[in-house]
């Protein structure tokens, strides 16, 4: 027996064979041209066949799964027609002579680096978006048959470098039992189709691919992220118990659709969602989420070619307040949270050796504020179509509140002398900085609400790069110096009639639930597919036992300690959760 551990892209459990799909190569030779004319037409004609294909797989998706899922082709369709993906391809076959073909996949190339660059897992999957849309254009320019997954007729489980959007809509889940990709990720479209599908799948299992057989017996734990390879009588019938027992658990969270958070002994606090576009709303309406708690405004930004302008903000911000106004819930929106790793086509960053303590967030708000006071007209002017909240990155100072604070209300004033009607709203701050959970107390009277994002917390507290391999250990969520700093944001927040979120990854991490109960947390902010899993945990969990840990964890000395006193809260309470 051989075990390959990898990422949980879509839960589930399975048994198969194994099905190896070989890796398309599509090699383009950088061929000269005479005829530029006749290549940019060759790139047109292309261009309208690979939307009327995207379009009909769109349409095929629809009927499978449902509108809203299919809304992920919308994104697919607008790779293809973007114009300045076509000028840079036009502009390479025109100066330099090159071929349709070689010049799109060189414009698409110089894309994808820009996004592989990107410290955000939402924005780096979207390269696998382009490269979808890339294979598909070029296929269609060299006259290479595009593969059909669709024929898949015997129960398998798929593996392969790596699966586009387009191919796994394609699977039918009576056939295809699971698929295991060498890289990919939680947050790409590829994994939103595979969990709306129900086709268990794992990924990043790296090099370790090239130790599976073709058409083997494996078992994929799609839950643990793990693949076994050769199991015997006894590893099989352990698997089997644990996947009836996963899905009495699943059977039991398609309860709570529509219940909100609730412990045992009846204390209830609230469950929203974090979005990145308007395409995310779609999961607030279905699963009746308490608000959002985090609309990240970078995407505007990142997803243009220029500056967002008044009105397109605007527009934007008023359609998500109005959507989850229905239900009078808050909706809480970060201000542009750009830097670091994630830059812009139509602005040059200044080069910094360490560009995540450097000119980002707020620090680039308050320096360029003609950017700054647009992007405050526009949430403004959409406050009356909901309850707005507007969240302030990466606070460090007492000072830059204050002048955030000023700017606001300057532009206010200026809203309502211009005939603007403007409707009560919320002003709160990014707990991200250790230097504000140590002035925790003086913060608090400038502000509404604190917003922890534990991410950046965690690495600005242990100063640990956590995509470094070599420091990897130091990134420690679950270690007692963070929760004693949560723990002393939400009481300080409570002690001056105030509330706290935590919008981070911590809020989803089941083992930390009871401890944020015990804490009195006042918002769990998440991705939307966590939250049923957590709103299942709450129903088990008595806020009183609860709080009988929590003086024991924060008198803990490491994580270790901490994860035990966790695990025995919850085997004493007999809580099963994955």
């Amino acid at each position: 027996m051989k075990i390959i551990k990898g990422i949980s892209i879509s839960s589930g459990f399975s048994i198969g064979k194994s099905f190896l799909l070989k890796e398309e190569n599509i090699k383009i030779k950088e061929e000269n041209t005479r005829d530029s004319k006749n290549e940019i037409k060759k790139l047109n004609n292309a261009i309208k066949e690979a939307n009327s294909q995207i379009i009909k797989i769109k349409k095929n998706v629809e009927k499978k799964l449902n509108e809203e899922e299919a809304k992920i082709f919308d994104a697919h369709l607008e790779i293809l027609n973007d114009p300045e993906l076509f000028e840079k391809t036009k502009e390479i076959i025109i100066n330099n002579n090159k071929s349709a073909s070689f010049a799109f996949k060189k414009a698409s190339d110089e894309i994808k680096k820009i996004f592989e660059t990107i410290d955000n897992e939402y924005m780096r999957e979207r390269v696998l978006d382009i490269t979808d849309v890339s294979n598909r254009l070029i296929k269609i320019l060299e006259g290479i048959e595009i593969r059909d997954l669709s024929l898949i007729s015997e129960e398998t489980i798929i593996i392969a470098r790596d699966l586009t959007p387009s191919e796994i809509s394609q699977l039918d889940s009576r056939f295809v039992k699971g698929f295991v990709t060498e890289i990919g990720g939680t947050t790409s479209h590829s994994a939103i189709i595979a969990r709306t599908l129900g086709i268990p799948a794992i990924s990043g299992i790296g090099k370790n691919i090239n130790l599976i057989k073709n058409n083997e017996k494996v078992l994929l734990n799609a839950k643990d992220g793990i693949l076994i390879l050769d199991p015997q009588k006894e590893e099989i019938e352990n698997f089997e118990a644990k996947k009836n027992k996963y899905e009495e658990i699943k059977k039991e969270e398609d309860k709570f659709i529509n219940i909100s958070p609730t412990t045992k002994d009846n204390w209830k606090t609230k469950i929203a969602v974090n979005i990145g576009n308007l395409e995310d709303l779609n999961n607030y309406k279905k699963l009746n989420i308490d608000g959002v708690g985090l609309f990240r405004t970078e995407f505007l930004y990142m997803n243009s070619d220029k500056w967002p302008t008044e009105e397109e903000q605007f527009n934007v911000y008023k359609k998500i307040l109005e959507t989850v106004n229905i239900n009078n819930e808050t909706v809480v929106i970060r201000t542009l949270d750009i830097g670091g790793d994630k830059k812009l086509k139509y602005f040059n960053f200044p080069k910094e050796e360490n560009p995540f303590l450097g000119y980002r967030a707020i620090r680039l708000s308050l320096d360029k504020k003609d950017i700054f006071i647009t992007q405050i007209r526009a949430l403004l002017r959409a406050s009356k179509f909901g309850n707005l909240a507007i969240n302030l990155p990466m606070i460090a100072t007492i000072d830059e509140l204050k002048e955030v604070k000023k700017i606001i209300k300057n532009t206010e004033n200026e809203l309502i002398k211009e005939g603007q009607k403007i409707n009560k709203y919320q002003i709160g701050m990014m707990v991200e900085v250790p230097s504000v959970v140590e002035l925790a107390d003086k913060f608090i009277k400038y502000v509404d609400f604190f917003s922890i994002g534990t991410n950046d917390l965690i690495q600005y507290t242990f100063a640990v790069d956590r995509l470094s391999e070599k420091v990897a250990y130091l990134y420690q969520p679950l270690n007692p110096t963070i929760l004693r700093m949560i723990y002393k944001i939400i009481k300080t927040s409570h002690e001056n009639n105030k509330w706290t979120a935590i919008c981070g990854e911590l809020a989803r991490e089941t083992k930390l639930i009871p401890i944020f109960i015990a804490m009195g947390l006042d918002e769990f902010s998440m991705s939307a597919s966590f939250i049923l899993k957590i709103r299942r945990i709450f129903s088990k969990i008595s806020k009183k036992e609860s709080e009988k840990i929590l003086e024991q964890i924060l008198d803990s000395e490491t994580e270790k300690e901490v994860s035990n006193l966790i695990d025995k809260f919850f085997k004493e309470n007999n809580i099963s959760y994955y």
